[in-house]
C-alpha cells in the first residue's frame, strides 16, 4: 500500500471531501438522475440469491445502504475518513439491512483472492489520474474476484466539464475555459480556484479508453453504459414527473449507442472475470 490512506489522496481531493458534500450529492438536483439511472441498470445483473459485494469508494455509503436492502452482504472501503464515518451511521440506520465500512485504497485492497461476487468501483477510476495507479485498482477488483464475478466500474465522461459549462453558463470565465481545454486534450482535470461546483482533482474519460482499460487488466466487457443520457444537459426539474420520465426515457434510450455515451457525465462498466 502506498503509505497511509488519507496520505495517499491528493491534497485538493481531500479537502473537496472534507466539506462534506457528498453524502447528499445524489438527493439532490440531477443526482437523482444518477442514482436512479446506476441502480437500475447495475440491478439487471444482480442475482436474486445473496451475494458478497465489495464497494470500493463507496463514499457515505448510498449505494452501499442500497444492494444491503436488496439483501446482500456488503462490505465498502473509501480512503476519506469522513466518508467512512458517514458510511458507518447509515449503515446503523437499518440493522437488519446493514453494511461494513473501513478506510481503505483501491489499489491495494485487503480482500482475500477470490473472496466477492461483485465489485464496485464507483469513484476511484476517476480520482486516480496516472494510468497506472487505475490498472492497478482493477487489477485489485480482479483478484478478489470469484471466477463469474462482475465489476462495475465508473468514469467520468472527457466532455462532462464542457457540457456542464455550457448548461450553468461557465463558459464565458477564462479560468473555466482552461479547465475545459486541458480537460478535452489531456483528460486531466485541474480545479485552482474555490468553486467547488466545477469539480476537483480527476482523470476524466474518453468512452473508449475506459473502455480499453478494462480489457486491459483482464476483464471481458459485458457493456458500456451513458449513465445520465442527453436529459441532464437542460437542466430540466427531476420534480416534475413529466420531465423526469422524458430524461428517463432519452437516458434509456440511447444508454448503449456509441455515438452518444459520451454525452453522460458517467459511464458505467459492466465486466466479468
Amino acid at each position: 500500500m502506498p503509505g497511509d490512506d488519507q496520505d495517499a489522496l491528493d491534497d485538493a481531493i481531500r479537502g473537496y471531501y472534507d466539506a462534506d458534500q457528498e453524502d447528499q450529492r445524489l438527493f439532490s438536483r440531477l443526482g437523482r438522475l444518477e442514482l436512479v439511472r446506476t441502480q437500475e441498470i447495475v440491478a439487471r445483473y444482480l442475482s436474486p440469491v445473496e451475494l458478497a459485494i465489495l464497494d470500493v469508494g463507496g463514499g457515505t455509503g448510498v449505494y452501499a445502504a442500497w444492494l444491503a436492502g436488496l439483501g446482500h452482504i456488503v462490505h465498502l472501503i473509501d480512503p476519506v475518513a469522513l466518508h467512512v464515518e458517514r458510511a458507518q451511521a447509515r449503515a446503523a440506520t437499518n440493522p437488519d439491512y446493514t453494511f461494513t465500512a473501513e478506510i481503505g485504497d483501491a489499489r491495494s485492497l485487503s480482500a482475500d483472492d477470490a473472496s466477492f461476487d461483485a465489485v464496485l468501483l464507483f469513484g476511484p477510476l476517476y480520482h486516480l489520474t496516472d494510468r497506472a495507479d487505475r490498472l492497478r485498482a482493477l487489477a485489485e477488483a480482479r483478484r478478489v474476484l470469484q471466477p463469474g464475478g462482475r465489476l462495475f466500474a465508473v468514469g467520468i465522461s472527457r466532455f462532462a466539464p464542457l457540457l456542464d459549462g455550457l448548461r450553468e453558463g461557465w463558459l464565458d470565465d477564462p479560468a473555466f475555459r482552461q479547465i475545459v481545454e486541458r480537460d478535452l486534450v489531456e483528460g486531466q482535470h485541474r480545479n485552482p480556484t474555490v468553486r467547488q461546483g466545477w469539480f476537483t482533482t480527476a482523470y476524466m474519460h474518453h468512452p473508449d479508453e475506459l473502455r480499453d482499460e478494462v480489457v486491459e487488466a483482464g476483464f471481458t466487457l459485458d457493456a458500456l453504459y451513458g449513465v445520465e443520457g442527453p436529459g441532464w444537459c437542460l437542466n430540466r426539474d427531476w420534480d416534475d414527473p413529466v420531465m423526469r420520465e422524458q430524461m428517463l426515457y432519452a437516458a434509456r434510450a440511447v444508454e448503449r449507442e456509441p455515438t452518444l455515451l459520451g454525452i453522460s457525465p458517467h459511464l458505467l462498466v459492466v465486466a466479468r472475470i
